[in-house]
């Protein structure tokens, strides 16, 4: 049995606008996963969505910012910046915004990959969106 091993490096343009709004750099995907970088310009505030199959496991890498999540009754805005770490679990509302006058860059892993079309739902957040975001 032979594997197959991809190495890719960070492209200078994004792929795409993500339905948040944020701009996405595919990097490598797998059965179970996908990873991918995320950019929200200085002072954004990306697009309140949710996902309907997916969760995330984000890590930002730099600039400053807040991350608002609501599962449920589980309601949450925590700081982050470079060094953060945080889960988006299936189903969970959320919005991030840009607080510093650098981009707020995150790389995520998506489990399952990104299924593509009908994935995102556009939600009611704590934030008026300074960015559009991409298809839905």
């Amino acid at each position: 049995m032979t594997s197959s091993f991809e190495t890719k490096r960070l492209p200078s343009e994004a792929d795409v606008v993500a339905p948040d709004g944020s701009d996405v750099r595919i990097l490598l995907r797998l059965p179970a996963g996908s990873l991918a970088h995320f950019s929200l310009p200085p002072r954004g505030t990306s697009v309140a969505t949710k996902h309907r199959t997916i969760s995330e496991i984000w890590y930002f890498l730099s600039g400053a910012g807040l991350m608002w999540r609501r599962h449920g009754d589980h309601d949450r805005t925590v700081d982050v910046q470079a060094g953060t770490a945080l889960t988006i679990p299936v189903g969970t509302e959320f919005q991030f915004r840009s607080t510093s006058d650098e981009p707020l860059v995150a790389v995520g892993i998506t489990m399952p990959p990104w299924p593509g079309s009908g994935e995102a739902e556009v939600i009611s957040g704590p934030w008026p969106a300074t960015v559009d975001g991409g298809p839905i």
